[in-house]
Parts: C-alpha cells; sequence; structure tokens
C-alpha cells in the first residue's frame, strides 16, 4: 500500500533500460519511502537482441514481467501509455479497465523505440520489421509459408540488417536471400572483422548490394534509387530505430527526432524531476559523442539514472560514470559470430574475434543482458537506504 508521504516514482517501459531502472531502484530505496510502478504495454520481458532468432523460426525463452520483479517492491502496471504531462507530473494510461492517470514525484521515461520506416513508399504497407516480438511473430509466421527459391530482401547494413540476414540464411538455405547497404559491407568494421563477415554472408549463399539506397517497396519487389527492381517476395525493413513521437507533445528539451535531452546522470535539462534513459535519451558518451540506440547503452544508462535519483533523494553523492564502449557483438547465425573490439566511443580497432568462438561469445552476452534485468546491481548485495526529507517548496513571489 502507499503511503501519503512516499516519493513516487514511475518508470515508463519495461524494455533492458526501463526494467534494469525499476529494478535498481527499489534495491536502493527503502520502500517505506519510495512507491515504484513500472508501466509496460507487454506481460513479458522481450529479449529484443533475439528477434531475428525468433523471425527466423527459433523459440525463445518466456519471461512473464511479474515473476522477475516478485518480491522486488516494484509495482507492475501492465498498460499503454498515451501520454505525459510534465507539468502537471502525471502520466495517462489505458489498461483492461479502460483510460486512466499516474501521479509521479520522479519520472524515468524507458519507453525505448520502434522501426524507422523513413517515410520511404510502400514501407509501412509492405515491409516487415523485427524491433518488437510483434513484428518479428509476423515475420515468422509469412516466413513458414514462403514456399522454397522464394526472394527475401533484407534492407539495411546495420548490426540488425548483418544478423536478420545470416540469421534467415541460416535457418531456410530454400531461399534467396539478399541484404541491401546504404554504403559498403560493415564498412565500419575493422579489416579482418569485414573479411569474416565476407566469408560468411558468402557461405551463407547471401546476395550483398552495397551503396544501393532502397527507395520505394512492393508487394513483391523493391526499387533502389538507381531504378532497378529487385524481386522481394519478403521485405525485411532495417534502417534504423525511431523513438516514439509522444515527447514532442511535452515542454520536455528534446531534439527533432524527439529524444530527450539529459545530463550526465540522465536527468532532463528542462525537468529537472524527468529522467530518461535507453534509446529515448540523447545522452553523451565519451568526448561528448552521443549514444548510439543499442542494449550497450540502455543499460549503462539505467544503472546511471536509478543511482543518480537513489543519491539524490538519499542526500548521497552523486554517480560520475560516463558510459563507454568496449565491443560490437553480430551473431551471424547459430554457428558464426563477430566480436568487434572497439574504442570507448565506439570507434572499430583491429582486434575482433571470429567464428565459433565469437558465437559463444554473443550468446553469453546476450544470456548475462537478460540475467542483468533480474539482477540490476549484478549481484552485489545492496542497502536500501531512506529517503531525505524534501525542502519545502519557496514561497511564491508576492
Amino acid at each position: 500500500m502507499q503511503h501519503a508521504t512516499q516519493h513516487r516514482i514511475v518508470v515508463l517501459g519495461a524494455g533492458y533500460a526501463g526494467a534494469v531502472a525499476a529494478g535498481r531502484l527499489a534495491r536502493r530505496l527503502r520502500r517505506a519511502d519510495a512507491a515504484i510502478t513500472l508501466v509496460n504495454a507487454e506481460p513479458h520481458f522481450v529479449e529484443r537482441v533475439r528477434m531475428h532468432q525468433l523471425a527466423a523460426g527459433q523459440d525463445v525463452e518466456p519471461r512473464p514481467l511479474a515473476e522477475m520483479f516478485a518480491g522486488t517492491g516494484v509495482d507492475l502496471r501492465i498498460a499503454t501509455v498515451t501520454g505525459v504531462d510534465v507539468d502537471r507530473r502525471t502520466v495517462a494510461v489505458t489498461d483492461q479497465d479502460g483510460a486512466g492517470e499516474l501521479a509521479y514525484d520522479t519520472l524515468v521515461y524507458a519507453l525505448g523505440s520502434a522501426w524507422n520506416h523513413q517515410d520511404v513508399p510502400g514501407v509501412v504497407e509492405h515491409a516487415h520489421e523485427i524491433a518488437g516480438r510483434a513484428g518479428a511473430l509476423r515475420l515468422r509466421a509469412r516466413l513458414a509459408a514462403l514456399e522454397a527459391g522464394r526472394s527475401v530482401v533484407v534492407v539495411g547494413g546495420g548490426l540488425t540488417g548483418l544478423e536478420a540476414a545470416s540469421e534467415i540464411a541460416e535457418a531456410r538455405p530454400d531461399l534467396d536471400v539478399t541484404l541491401t547497404a546504404g554504403g559498403g559491407l560493415g564498412d565500419w568494421l575493422s579489416p579482418r572483422g569485414r573479411r569474416h563477415l565476407r566469408k560468411v554472408f558468402t557461405g551463407l549463399g547471401i546476395t550483398v548490394r552495397e551503396n544501393t539506397v532502397v527507395t520505394s517497396v512492393g508487394a513483391d519487389r523493391v526499387v533502389t534509387a538507381d531504378g532497378t527492381s529487385v524481386p522481394a517476395e519478403v521485405t525485411v525493413w532495417t534502417t534504423g530505430f525511431a523513438v516514439d513521437p509522444m515527447t514532442k507533445a511535452t515542454t520536455l528539451d528534446v531534439t527533432d527526432s524527439g529524444r530527450i535531452v539529459v545530463d550526465a546522470t540522465m536527468r532532463s535539462v528542462s525537468h529537472p524531476d524527468v529522467y530518461a534513459v535507453g534509446d529515448a535519451a540523447l545522452a553523451a558518451g565519451p568526448g561528448g559523442k552521443p549514444l548510439r540506440m543499442s542494449c550497450a547503452s540502455g543499460v549503462p544508462s539505467a544503472w546511471q539514472a536509478a543511482d543518480a535519483v537513489a543519491a539524490r533523494l538519499t542526500g548521497r553523492k552523486l554517480p560520475e560514470v560516463t558510459p563507454r564502449y568496449f565491443n560490437q557483438c553480430i551473431s551471424l547465425g547459430r554457428r558464426q559470430g563477430l566480436i568487434q573490439y572497439v574504442t570507448a566511443d565506439d570507434r572499430a580497432v583491429r582486434a575482433a574475434l571470429t567464428g565459433r568462438l565469437a558465437a559463444v561469445y554473443k550468446e553469453l552476452v546476450c544470456r548475462s543482458a537478460a540475467w542483468g534485468v533480474a539482477n540490476p546491481t549484478l549481484g552485489v548485495p545492496s542497502r536500501r537506504r531512506p529517503v531525505a526529507p524534501r525542502s519545502p517548496e519557496p514561497a511564491p513571489a508576492v
């Protein structure tokens, strides 16, 4: 039961970042002092890094959020967020009982991102996406119904595109799989990484169209910028992610793309009672370079935000850790992988791990990411501290 004196913390979204933030806060703050509500549209935690596996026909273990947060003190609310009023400090939600409203003292915005169709003609009508479980399941069903010899085109040469193309080609060697990339294949990787990527793609029989921009998608083809028509019984669109436009309807300081501008503690630069983590936040990493949308950015940003909220509420020292990168982990089917080691600001270095060992490494990373959601302090014992008395609001000027 929530007490009148409890500090109300509402976390929106239970992806990697939101779930970690909620769980970590619950382990940092005394339950009598803080009421933590986690709002999510689905009752299960979605391992987004495995959506290409789900789409290719593999089974992904369900992870009910109710079980993950049982006994933590986090109040799980299965509902869809329909609006945020940062001036009134309220969140509008809709669940099975209808529309409602949640009031907060501190808000952690972690609604993440969805696929970015970039307003390319035909994408919404004809292409498939794997940014979420629903999209991955639709693609799974479509691929399962596809006859041998049919064509699949994966649009986008980033990490998601590489993983989707290789997973589909390995699971369905009877299909004609093509990857279109706006630049060179893996052009951001080290020479060793690029060589291994080409070797794996050649072995899987994937056709690669480099320096190719798709300008429209039809029911059975894609058309490129030079007018070439490429057969595509199924098109998979993986050209990046976009945040929910809901943030633009608020008075928060956001970018043109809707990402919330935050400081080093993941606190909104315009509203001190709002924090943003994961893909929804525009946060600076080493050298001031913005963190990219990824699980590798989302989890550290959740640690930072949760620790900062707890520190401010309990009167302790703020965290001074800048999120950084160590590697990029790419699965290339179930038997091959690529671990590209990078600088702190995510630039490739010469070293790379390849082959079967890299596939095992990537699988361990995926498992540890899910484990980290259920163990947000990474197994380190944590003391729940009392919330310090709040200073009275200043009297209005007369």
